[in-house]
């Protein structure tokens, strides 16, 4: 599993956003799908209101997010 983060930004009622969020998934489209999966459920937002500006490879010493590193850190 690899560490992405994601960063761009998502419509809030009549304004704009922005968003960096850190993804364990397996690739970049899968990160990019979870992504849009989290955002949705967690803030209700439809999928054509979400823009994903960048999508960058973290490595483990990079990560801020403690649950993020766990999943990348975990053996199989």
């Amino acid at each position: 599993m690899k560490a992405f983060r994601i960063s761009g930004r998502f419509r809030m009622g009549r304004g704009w956003q922005p968003f960096a969020k850190e993804i364990a998934a397996a690739d970049e489209a899968a990160a990019r799908e979870k992504l849009l999966s989290v955002l949705g459920s967690q803030h209700g937002v439809p999928r054509k209101y979400i823009e994903i500006r960048t999508v960058d490879a973290v490595p483990v010493e990079g990560l801020t997010d403690h649950a993020v590193r766990y999943a990348v850190e975990a053996k199989p």
